[in-house]
């Protein structure tokens, strides 16, 4: 009877091993389950045969067993994930839905009008500020009125316009945030309330606002 030397057989099943994990991502799972019955017949038949004189240390068993594992762990895992990643857009899809109909708040300078017809708007201040200006601004970029909002810490804020008499509150479309902290600039992130009249599914949730036109979800600000 012909004695497999270890060396030998260890690079044939190191071989085996390395082909199946390159082939697993292509390979139906009947064919890597095929592979590891290979596998293990290989190495039943090395300890089988192996010389009484020089066995197989145990230590080498265990490593190619932990080969061969490893191979199967991995395709389980990527049919887990895929299976995750299919569940997770549905119920992307399914959360999507519920927003259709609803206010959000995302960046944007647009006025909008509350139940009780005054126009409201928001900003987010990078840092606290001494004083606060809105500029209230027709569609042509002209200033109608202006609020003063005196000092405000950073994060997010909101306010209300009551248009001056006299003044068609309909003229009002836009507004401008001026923050400062001494003679410093403040940097300030206007925003705006809009609705959500779809959503579509891909690679992210996209949700179609009505003024605002296709913006991504993480692009929201707050849901009303």
């Amino acid at each position: 009877m012909t004695m497999l030397g270890t060396d030998t057989l260890n690079a044939l099943n190191g071989a085996s091993v390395a082909a199946t994990g390159a082939a697993t991502a292509a390979r139906p799972a009947r064919e890597d389950a095929g592979a590891q019955d290979r596998f293990l017949r290989l190495l039943v038949a090395q300890m089988k045969n192996q010389d009484p004189l020089n066995p197989l240390d145990n230590a080498q068993v265990t490593s190619q067993m932990a080969q061969i594992q490893t191979v199967a762990g991995v395709e389980r895992l990527n049919t887990t994930v895929e299976s995750l990643s299919g569940h997770f857009a549905q119920l992307q899809a399914l959360q999507g839905a519920s927003l259709v109909g609803r206010d959000v708040l995302v960046e944007g300078d647009g006025l909008s009008a509350n139940a009780a017809g005054l126009r409201q708007g928001g900003f987010e201040l990078s840092a606290p500020a001494d004083r606060v200006r809105v500029e209230v601004l027709a569609r042509s970029g002209a200033v109608l009125d202006t609020l003063d909002l005196g000092a405000a810490g950073s994060g997010r804020h909101g306010f209300e316009w009551t248009p001056p008499a006299g003044l068609d509150p309909a003229l009002a479309d836009r507004f401008r945030v001026l923050a400062q902290r001494g003679s410093a600039a403040v940097a300030a992130t206007p925003l705006m309330r809009d609705r959500v009249d779809a959503v579509s599914t891909g690679d992210t949730l996209m949700l179609e606002l009505r003024r605002s036109g296709s913006v991504p979800h993480t692009a929201v600000k707050a849901f009303n």
